[in-house]
Order: C-alpha cells, then structure tokens, then sequence
C-alpha cells in the first residue's frame, strides 16, 4: 500500500527533472555557446578569465546533467513502486536505499554553481550578448516566479539556475518527514527514511551557507584593486571573515586588512597580498581576553581584537577553517551546527617553500610539521639540486638523515648518511665524497671528531687509508695511516692533520722506524730496524735514509758509529769507527726487539671508541642515541639515488639482526650464571647489531688497519698482543656497564664493585678466549715472524729426528728401556722393530697434534694435559700398574712425542699460549707442563740435535 507522499515525491521529482531539462536547453548549453565563441574570436591568450569561467560552466553543466540523471533513477524507482506497491518495497526507492549517492551529486552541483556565482561566470560570459538574454526574460519566467521585466541578466542568470534546486530540497525535506510519520515504529524502511530525511535536512542548511558565503565573496571583489584582484579572486575561495566587518589589528605586520578565506589568511599592505596557506596555521590563546597568536614557518604575529567577542569569532572561525583545510573538505552540514569539532592536529604532513632570506631559502619542505617548524620525517630540497631526506626537529635536522650534495662535474655527488643534532651533523656517519673518498665515523657539530676511518678508492692517483682519531675535522691523537704509493704504514701520533708525536713507520721492505715526528717530519734521534735485523740509532730523512750522527749495530755484534750521509748515485757514505771486537749475539734476541711499547699507552690508544660506548651506557643506554653510537646498515649512495629508497630514509638490517636496546637488556639479566653468561656473551660478540658485536668490529677493524698488510711485522708483536688484552678488558666493562643499567631500570644494583684481581680472572677466563678468534689471524702471524728463526732451527731438529725408527729414537733421548711400548709394534717376519716409526705413543702423538686446532690457550693447555695424560697411560699399561712420571722420565718421553707430532711453528704457538693464558694458571699444572714443552722445543733446536746423523749401520735385534 503507498502513501500520499510517495505520490507527493513523484509529482516533486517529475516537476524537478523537467526544470533540469529546461535549464540546461534555455540557461546552461547557451552560456556555453557564449563562452566557446568568445573564446573562439581569439580572446583566449589575452583573457584568460574568459577561460576559466568556461571551465567553470562546463563543470557546472556536468554536474547539472548528473543531477538530472539521478532524478531519472529516482523518479523511475518511484514508478515501479506506485506501479507494483505489493512486490516493491519502499526501501527500493534510490532515495532511500542510495541516499548518500544522491546527496553527493546535489552537493557537486552546489559547489559548481557556487563557483561560477564567486567569479561571476554567468554575468561575464553574458554580457557580450547583453540583448539575447535580455530578450529571454520571458522565457526565463518559465522558471522563477519573480522575475522582473528590468534589470541585470546576471542576478536572473543566478536566481533561475538556484531556485528550482533550493524548492526541490525544502520539498524533499517536508516529504521525506511526513513519509517518515506514517511508518510504524518497527517498518524495515523507517530508518531509511528518517536517514534520508535527516541527510537532506542537512543538505538545506549547507545550501544556504554555501550561497551565504559565495554571495560574500563575489561582494568583496570590487572592494580590492584591481591587483589584489587578479591575485586572489578564484573560484575555490570562500569569504568566511573580513576585519571590515569585525576589526582586529595585526602586529607585528600591521595589516591593513585581514581576509580569511576557508583555505587562506591573507595579509592586505596596500597592494601586497601576505598569503598563508591554513594547513601551516597554528593558533594559540593569547595572555589576555582580546588576542590570540598565530604561528606559520616564516612568521609569528598577534591578533588583537576591540573587545572579547571579536577576538572570540576571530580565533574560532581561524582555528575551524584551519581543521577543515586540513580534512581537505568543509564541514558537513554546516560549520557552526551540532557539537563542538575537535581542535587542528598540531602534527601535520604538508609541502611548503620558503621564501625568508636564509639557509632554507627558496627550499621546498614536503613532510611533518609541528607549530610552524618542519618536525618528523621529511624531504627538504634546494633549487640547485641539493636535498636533506630524513628527521627534523623544530625546523632543523635532527636524527638519521641522508643529504645529497651535487658536485659541478656531472652526475657527481656527495652523499652524507649520518646523524643529525640541530642541524649538525653528531654522531655515527658515512660520507661518500664525490671524489670516491669515504669517510665512516663521528661528527661533531658537522666536522669529524672520535674515531673515523678515512679511505679512499684503490684506483685514486693517491689512495690512502687513516684509521684513527679526528678532532674538529683534522686527524689528531692516536692514528694509523696507510700510504699504499709509498707501501708504509704510520703508527703514532697526530696534531692538526699532521704527524706530531711519537709515531713508529713501517714499509713494504720490512724496514721499522720508531721516533719523533713534528709537523709531518722526522725530528730528533730515532730507532731503525732492517729487514736482516740491523739497528740503527741516529736521525733520518723522510725516506728513512741515514744522515747524521748515528750508530750501526750489525747481527753480527759488529758496531759502526760516526756520521752518515748520502750522495746523488753514489749510495750509502759513511766516516766514523768500526768495533769488531764484540762477542756475536744471540741470534734469537737480536730478531725480538719490540717497537711502539710504552710510546702509546695502551688503555688510551682506542679511546675513540671506548670513549663514545663508556658515554652511551653511563646516559642509560637511550634508544634514540644507540644508532648514532653503534651505527647503522644503509645502501651506498648510487644504488640509493638508482631506487630512490633514500626518500624513504630506510636503513636496511641483516636479517640475524637483534631486537631493541630493551630486548637486549632484558635477554642480559636472563644469563647471568657462568654457563649461560659465556653463551650469551658468544652469541652477543657475534652480531654486529649488538652493542658489544658492534664494538667487537670496530676494534678488529682497527686491529687489522695496524697489523695487517704493511703492519705484519715482528717488531710489533708485543703491540699488538697488549692491544688484544686490553680490548678483552674494555669489552668485559662494557658488558659490566650494561648489566649495571638493565639492573637500574629495574630498580636494583650490582652486588659490588669488582677488584682488581676477580676482573682479570673474568677476563683472562671468560672474555679473551671468545674475542681472541677475532684478532688471531694477524695476532698469529706476528708471532710466527717473531720466531721464525727459532722455529726454523726447530724444524731442521724435527726433520733429523724424524729419521729415527721408534727404538732408535727411545735409544737416543735415554728414554728407561723398561718404559718402551715394544707391545704396540706390530712386525711381520721380515721386519725388524728397529725400522719401524711411528707405532710408539701413537695416542699421546695424535692428541698432541689437536694443539692446533684452536685458538683458545686453555684449550691448548687441556691438549697438553690430555697429551700428558696418554703418555702416563702408555707407560701404567706398559708396567702393568699405575704409575707417575718424574721429570727426568717425562721430559725424553715428551720429547719423543713432540718430534713425533711433527707441529709447525711451535714456538709461535708456545709464545702466544704463554702470553695469552690466564694468569690464575700460573705455577699450576698447566704452567708446569707448558715449561715441560717449552724445554723440549728448546732441546730439538740443540746443535746436536739439528746435526746427528744416523750410523751408517745399525745393530739388528731379532723381533719380539
């Protein structure tokens, strides 16, 4: 059954379609007309009003034409239910089930034909063809009901497209609510109908501001100049206030006039317009009832009202057209009605350029803002092709960023990753330099200072490489440099860019320097060591020739003192007095002499590194800072530039990497127990994203820049091995400083401050055999140079006793003949046990062998007790009960065992055991056998060991 207003809506819909129609054919399609053909005559370069206005119509005749198809879909649905009221429903009708739909195209029609009134489209496009439309009044009564037979065509041109439309809604408004009456409570379309009505409600007060405020602007247009006309009368400005109306003074600009449009404030200074976009408007309260202040990027002024209502409608209708620029729509249904909005976001992502003289002028800010100051991620960009992508803070970089500097030559550029405090660069960064220098380190307000790495490319005409200390952008402390033209290595001191200080050279030849440098020249007496192990003590030139005074030490025990000097071509001159007389040194003192020790302290050498990670841990460990100290994973320059992932500002982390400086903190507390402490500091010094991995890295990157390459060399082995301890001692203090701060955060602290003596123990015992794998490739190396005279006598004893069958070899070392393992040689008829090798000991020679398969010194000392061990056993089984061996029957044995074993470098081996193993072992069992070994190493190098050759005949013993 159908309701009268049903009927009602059909007649309405009918009556409003047929209006459509006739404004489209008698208003809409002849201002088009008018508008193409003055185009046409050839005012379109010269008038580009003109244009718009066209533009404007022909939206407005879209959006007519939408609105009149829609009412076809309305009127046909009402059809079909009057036509069919059992089968049809009422919530089939388009107004009800699809009211939204139509809301938007009345709403798109409302800001079409609001448009064209601002601008005054309809008049201007008009006026050329002043008596056509004059001669149309009559058929213009077709569609309004006052026209007048004088007057402007204009105002009729606005009353006949307005009026049909503002009667369709107030009729749609009053049927919808009395079709809303007639349903019961509980009818399946009541909620439709009562969501339409309230909908179009709606749409009846928005109708009536937006014509409100389109009939305001259109006044305001004569009231400016022509000037200020041009630049601010468009089609997308509403007038929502005019301190003409309610006057409000400006300081400090003192404004003439102030305009608020819903997307502009704008300034008037006679013919100067001040613009400012309201997406970057803040307000605040003012100190007293009559101002409030307004903040933008480039300026901060104060509004001040006569009384405090003005100041009250001011601040309000600035802050609501601020909300509603920022929703990027005006409030529906209309500002002012139902509950208070909700206040601007004071965070905001908009693009803005600045203007104000200045670091960021003509720069194009695009990201967060905050009170008028870019704050958050964000791109800025410069005209000449630099850009800053990355986090700021109340309008300076703050925090990672990365910042592309364009150099004259083509696609050349300076890439800086770093992190950012106040528009400085400070903390860890990576410079790519369009000279393919890299630089990865710390800044300080924009220059390097700390520990940074400086290198540049292989192919450079003069590649180099510091690793070491800057201090406002020059080198200067403790550095290593790398000159790879010159193949030398500087060790030393630094001051001012320049090598200054103690400092010890090293070159590709094997030729050490040690001395003074000042102002990157040699000064004063200096040390000089060749490769043949000759010391020289005198002055030098920069190429480390001999000029001066000095004295001459030759391997041999001669002496050579007097005055140096070097001619073009004619080599080596010297004049002093030869000394022939001196007994020939040991051979393996003279290689030993150690270089560098006690010129740099050890605990102050990395400072650059420990300093930073001492800082980072006694602030608490704040996340925001654990980048900036522990650095971070990026992609070089060219592969950003090539994705453009650097508008991202991404890092990129390897995929073991580990959670939050929180996690870690809390995983710390969880394994505190021996067992599970050395596993965690295990997994922890493996991971370069862990604080103590990160660290670890760093310092073997510092340890490989000095000993490897140029710098392996044995003069430097005792630097190196103090520099290994003391990185075991500063990273078990970096891990005691976390623990102290996971322990704070939660309210507790350590037990006690450790002494002395339990801290090497921790050391020595748990940290160094972890971090000692990190360092001992080149750590190794040095010892086996250090040695190698030692090991190659040792090897020519090895070689000759290796000739030895088992017997003849026990014969030889006086090994008792009642602890020989005859049992264990096996022989055949035709073999005598006197030409087997190798069947003796077996056990004791294989686990004596396993001593080079690990770095760690305990490790190796377990394999000597074991080695021990099987040895004792060998002989119990031999005796047929247990039995302990004294030192005059261990040492033969364990010397036969050793030659057995046939171990290369043992003395290197036995040096870095006897360097590296924890002091707590001293003058125990471990201490005791390590003497043990060493005195057989000692013994295999004996001359009569080296020289003993087997008679010619041996004396044969029938087998067992």
């Amino acid at each position: 059954m159908c309701n009268p207003e049903e009927a009602a809506l059909l007649r309405l819909e009918e009556v409003f379609s047929a209006a459509l129609a006739r404004i489209n054919c008698l208003v809409l399609q002849p201002l088009l007309l008018d508008g193409k053909s003055r185009l046409s005559s050839g005012e379109e370069p010269s008038d580009p009003r003109g244009r718009e206005c066209l533009q404007l119509l022909q939206q407005l005749h879209k959006s007519s034409q939408q609105l009149w198809e829609v009412t076809e879909e309305s009127l046909h649905s009402l059809r079909e239910r009057l036509r069919h009221p059992d089968s049809v429903g009422l919530e089939s009708l388009l107004l009800l089930r699809d009211a939204d739909r139509v809301l938007q195209v009345h709403i798109q029609y409302i800001e079409s034909y609001t448009s064209c009134m601002v601008v005054q489209a309809f008049q201007k496009t008009a006026k050329r063809r002043r008596e056509y439309w004059q001669g149309q009044r009559k058929v213009l009564r077709q569609l309004l009901s006052d026209v007048s037979s004088e007057g402007a065509v204009g105002p009729v041109l606005v009353q006949a497209l307005r009026q049909p439309l503002a009667h369709h809604v107030q009729q749609y408004v009053f049927l919808l609510l009395s079709l809303g009456d007639t349903l019961r409570e509980h009818h399946p379309a009541r909620e439709l109908v009562v969501h339409a009505a309230t909908l179009f409600g709606n749409l009846q007060s928005f109708m009536r501001q937006a014509l409100d405020q389109a009939v305001v602007t259109q006044a305001l247009w004569p009231t400016l100049s022509s000037r200020l006309r041009d630049v601010l009368c468009t089609p997308a400005h509403r007038l929502l206030q005019d301190s003409h109306d309610i006057p409000v003074t400006v300081s400090p600009l003192r404004a003439e006039r102030v305009l608020l449009f819903d997307d502009t404030l704008v300034l008037l200074q006679g013919h100067h317009a001040h613009t400012f976009d309201l997406k970057l408007v803040w307000v605040d309260p003012g100190q007293d009832r009559y101002t409030f202040h307004v903040l933008t990027p480039e300026e901060e002024f104060s509004f001040c009202a006569k009384d405090h209502q003005g100041q009250v409608v001011w601040q309000w209708k600035v802050t609501q057209a601020v909300r509603q620029a920022l929703c990027g729509k005006k409030d529906f249904p209309v500002l002012g009605v139902g509950p208070e909005p909700p206040e601007p976001p004071t965070s905001r992502c908009v693009a803005y350029t600045f203007h104000t003289e200045g670091r960021l002028c003509q720069a194009t800010y695009e990201g967060e803002w905050c009170r008028g100051r870019p704050h958050g991620k964000g791109t800025l960009k410069w005209p000449d092709g630099r850009n800053h992508v990355g986090n700021f803070c109340q309008g300076l970089e703050h925090g990672f960023g990365i910042c592309l500097v364009p150099q004259a030559t083509e696609d050349k550029f300076d890439c800086y990753k770093c992190h950012w405090r106040e528009g400085s660069m400070c903390g860890y960064g990576i410079c790519e330099y369009s000279t393919d220098v890299v630089y990865k380190g710390y800044f300080q307000a924009g220059l390097r200072h700390g520990f940074g790495v400086l290198e540049s490319a292989l192919q450079a005409s003069h590649p180099c490489k510091y690793t070491g200390h800057w201090e406002q952008g020059q080198r200067s402390g403790y550095g290593i440099e790398e000159d790879r033209d010159r193949g030398e290595r500087y060790i030393g001191m630094w001051q001012a860019d320049q090598r200054h200080g103690l400092g010890v050279v090293v070159t590709q030849a094997g030729v050490c320097y040690q001395g003074s440098f000042q102002a990157d020249k040699m000064v004063g007496p200096g040390v000089l060591l060749s490769e043949d192990d000759s010391l020289y003590e005198g002055t030098f030139t920069r190429d480390l020739s001999l000029v001066g005074k000095g004295k001459v030490t030759f391997p041999n025990g001669f002496t050579l003192e007097g005055s140096f000097g070097s001619g073009a071509g004619k080599g080596l001159q010297t004049q002093g007095v030869l000394d022939t007389s001196a007994l020939p040194p040991d051979p393996r003192s003279t290689c030993k002499r150690q270089l560098g020790l006690g010129a740099f302290p050890v605990e102050s050498r990395w400072q650059g590194i420990y300093g930073p990670f001492q800082d980072f841990v006694q602030a608490g460990c704040p996340g925001d800072l654990e980048e900036a100290l522990l650095g971070f994973h990026v992609q070089s320059s060219k592969e950003l530039r090539k994705s453009q992932e650097y508008l991202c500002c991404e890092r990129t982390h390897p995929e073991d990497g580990m959670n939050s400086i929180e996690d870690i903190l809390e995983e710390l507390l969880q394994h505190r127990e021996p067992k599970a402490l050395q596993q965690y500091l295990r997994k922890a010094l493996s991971n370069s994203l862990h604080p103590l991995g990160k660290l670890l890295q760093t310092l073997m990157m510092t340890f490989q820049a000095t000993y490897a390459g140029v710098g392996a060399n044995k003069h430097l082995q005792g630097l190196a091995q103090e520099e290994v301890k003391q990185h075991a001692q500063e990273l078990w203090a970096a891990y005691r400083g976390l623990l102290q701060v996971a322990l704070q955060r939660k309210g507790q602290a350590l037990e006690k401050d450790e002494d002395t003596e339990t801290r090497d123990l921790q050391v020595h015992g748990l940290v160094l055999p972890l971090v000692l794998p990190s360092f001992y490739p080149e750590l190794f190396t040095l010892y086996l140079l250090l040695h190698e005279k030692e090991d190659s006598l040792y090897s020519q004893g090895i070689t000759n006793l290796s000739l030895f069958p088992d017997t003849k070899l026990l014969e030889f070392l006086d090994v008792q003949k009642h602890l020989w393992p005859l049992k264990d040689i096996t022989l055949t008829t035709n073999q005598r046990y006197s030409l087997v090798r190798d069947k003796c000991f077996l056990s004791a020679t294989e686990c004596l062998q396993k001593i080079i398969t690990t770095v760690d010194p305990r490790e190796k000392l377990e394999v000597l007790e074991k080695t021990y061990g099987e040895i004792e056993a060998t002989v119990s089984r031999v005796l047929g009960q247990e039995h302990k061996l004294p030192m005059d029957d261990l040492l033969p044995l364990l010397i036969y065992v050793v030659s057995r074993a046939r171990i290369q470098h043992l003395g290197a081996e036995i040096h870095l055991i006897r360097d590296m193993m924890d002091p707590m072992h001293t003058g125990g069992l471990y201490d005791f056998l390590l003497t043990a070994l060493e005195s057989c190493y000692e013994h295999i190098q004996k001359e009569d060991m080296r020289l003993h050759r087997l008679p010619s005949r041996w004396h044969s013993r029938e087998p067992l």
